[in-house]
C-alpha cells in the first residue's frame, strides 16, 4: 500500500479524534480533566475499556505469539474474570466510599505518608514502561508504512505519534479520552472482527471450515498442565486473575476512567460488562493469529524472526487494500486508546500524590503545573520508547507483562496488606521494602531452574513479588 494513502487514513483519523477532543474539551477545568465531574455513563465506559486495556500490544503480539504459544493465553484471559469481580466487589466500593481521584490516596490513609508516594512512584514507574512499550509497537508499524519509504527516521517518527497524544489529551483529559476511547474501540474490535472474516475467506473456510481448522486443531492447544512449563495453566490462570488485580484495580489508569461513573452501582455494571466483552474479542485475537500462520504457511510466506512483525507484514503487503486499511486504523486505535488515557493518568497522579493539587486553590496555578507535568511525561514516553528499541530482542507482550511482575508486585503488596490486615505499619520502611521486593523477584528468577529443581517461572511471578512486599510490612508492623 502507498505511504501516501496510509498517511492519509492516519492524518483522518486524527483528524476525527481531535474534533471529539475539540468538542468535549469545552470549557473544561483542571478538575474536569482528572474526574470529568463523575458523570461518564458507563456503557460508554465499559466499551471504551476495551480499547485502552487491550492496546496495540494486544492487536499485534497476541495473533503473532500463536506460533510458539498455541492458545496458551486464553489461560491467562480465563484468569481475568475472578481478578475482574475482586475489583468490582472490593476495590471499588472502598475508593468510592472514600471518594478518591487518585486511588494511592488510600495507602496515606490506611498507611502514612511514605506509603502513599511510594505505591505511586510504583505507578507512574510501571505505567511509564507500559505505555512507552505500546507506544514503540505502533511506531513500527507507522515507520514500516509511512516515514522508512519516506526516508524519515524512527526518532522523528516516535517524536510525531507523541505530540499527536498530546494535541489531543492536553485539555479535556479523562473526560475527553472517554469519548476518544469509545471511537477507537468501535475501529480496534471493527478492524479485528473484519480481519478474521477476511482472511477466513482467502483460505476458503467457512464457519465449519473455520472452527475445525481453528479451534479444533491440536495444534492450537488451549490447555497446559506441565508444571514446570511456563504456560502451565494454574500459573497462567493465577498470574490472569493478579494482573487483573493489579493492572486494572490498582492502576489509576483504568480506575480512574470507572471513578468517572455516576455512582458505585453504575461503575460494577461497567466492570462486569467489560469483563465478558474482554474475553470474547480475545478469543477473536488467538483465532486472528491462528489464521495468519495457515494463510503464511499455505502461501509459502516466511514467517518473521519477530513475531510482532506477522500481522503487519501480511496485512499490509498481502491481503489486499481492505485488510491493510482497516489493520491500520485497528492497531492506531488500539495504541492510542492505551497509550492517551495513560497520559492524563500519569498526570493526574503526579498532580495529585506529589504536587498536593488537593490544596490547591489557584485555577490558573494548577492549570500552569498540569500543563508542564503533561509535557514532561510526553517526553519521558518518547525517551523511553527509544531506549526499549536499542534493547529489545523478544515479543513486546512477553516484555509487558515481565515488567509488570516487578513494578505491580509491590502494589499488590500493599494493597492486600492494607485490605486483609489490621496491623500498622512503620511508615519510613515502606519504600525500601518495595525496593528490595522485585530484587528479590529477580534473583529467585534468575536462578529458579538451580534453585526448585527446573521449575521456571512465568506471568506468576507478579504474585511471588506480591507476597514477598506482604512478608515485608508484616515484618515491620505492629497490632494497631
Amino acid at each position: 500500500m502507498s505511504p501516501v494513502v496510509i498517511a492519509s487514513i492516519v492524518a483522518g483519523y486524527f483528524s476525527l479524534l481531535i474534533a471529539v477532543a475539540w468538542y468535549t474539551s469545552q470549557g473544561a477545568t483542571t478538575d474536569v480533566f482528572f474526574t470529568a465531574n463523575k458523570s461518564a455513563p458507563w456503557y460508554l465506559v465499559a466499551f471504551g475499556m476495551i480499547g485502552a486495556s487491550l492496546s496495540g500490544v494486544t492487536f499485534i503480539s497476541v495473533p503473532g505469539a500463536v506460533g510458539k504459544q498455541a492458545f496458551a493465553y486464553l489461560q491467562m484471559v480465563l484468569g481475568y474474570l475472578p481478578g475482574y469481580a475482586f475489583i468490582a466487589l472490593v476495590l471499588m466500593p472502598l475508593y468510592y466510599r472514600l471518594n478518591l481521584v487518585s486511588i494511592y490516596t488510600y495507602l496515606e490513609e490506611r498507611f502514612g505518608f511514605w506509603a502513599h508516594k511510594t505505591g505511586s512512584f510504583f505507578f507512574l514507574l510501571s505505567r511509564s514502561i507500559g505505555a512507552a512499550f505500546r507506544l514503540y509497537l505502533t511506531a513500527l508499524v507507522l515507520q514500516l508504512g509511512i516515514f522508512q519509504p519516506w526516508g524519515i527516521p524512527f526518532e522523528i517518527n516516535v517524536l510525531i505519534t507523541i505530540a499527536l497524544i498530546w494535541v489531543y489529551t492536553f485539555k479535556g483529559g479523562i473526560k475527553t479520552i472517554i469519548f476518544t476511547d469509545v471511537l477507537q474501540t468501535f475501529f480496534l474490535v471493527s478492524a479485528l472482527a473484519i480481519s478474521v472474516l477476511l482472511i477466513a475467506k482467502e483460505l476458503d473456510f467457512g464457519l465449519s471450515g473455520l472452527i475445525a481448522n481453528v479451534w479444533e486443531h491440536p495444534r492450537w492447544q488451549v490447555f497446559f498442565w506441565d508444571w514446570n512449563d511456563d504456560k502451565n495453566f494454574f500459573k497462567q490462570f493465577l498470574a490472569g486473575t493478579f494482573i487483573a488485580i493489579t493492572m486494572t484495580g490498582m492502576d489509576q489508569d483504568l480506575m480512574q476512567k470507572n471513578l468517572t461513573c455516576r455512582n458505585l452501582h453504575e461503575a460494577q455494571k461497567n466492570m462486569f460488562s467489560f469483563c465478558i466483552i474482554l474475553v470474547v474479542v480475545n478469543l477473536l485475537f488467538l483465532t486472528l493469529g491462528a489464521l495468519l500462520y495457515l494463510y503464511a504457511e499455505s502461501h509459502r510466506i516466511p514467517i518473521p524472526e519477530k513475531t510482532d512483525y506477522l500481522y503487519p507484514t501480511l496485512a499490509l503487503n498481502h491481503f489486499g487494500a481492505a485488510v491493510a486499511i482497516f489493520f491500520l486504523l485497528g492497531i492506531t486505535a488500539s495504541s492510542y486508546a492505551s497509550a492517551d488515557s495513560a497520559l492524563a493518568s500519569l498526570t493526574t497522579a503526579f498532580c495529585i500524590d506529589f504536587l498536593d493539587f488537593k490544596n490547591r486553590t489557584s485555577e490558573a496555578e494548577k492549570a500552569r503545573l498540569k500543563l508542564w507535568v503533561h509535557v514532561g511525561f510526553s517526553l519521558l514516553l518518547y525517551l523511553i520508547i527509544l531506549i526499549f528499541k536499542w534493547i529489545n530482542n523478544e515479543a513486546v507482550i512477553n516484555a509487558v507483562f515481565r515488567v509488570a511482575g516487578y513494578t505491580y508486585g509491590p502494589l499488590l503488596g500493599l494493597f492486600t496488606f492494607g485490605l486483609f490486615t489490621k496491623r500498622k505499619v512503620q511508615d519510613k520502611a515502606v519504600p525500601w521494602i518495595c525496593l528490595a521486593s522485585p530484587a528479590i523477584s529477580y534473583l529467585l528468577n534468575a536462578y529458579s531452574q538451580v534453585w526448585f529443581n527446573g521449575y521456571k517461572f512465568g506471568f506468576e511471578l507478579l504474585i511471588v513479588n506480591g507476597a514477598i512486599t506482604f512478608t515485608g510490612l508484616w515484618l515491620f508492623t505492629c497490632r494497631k
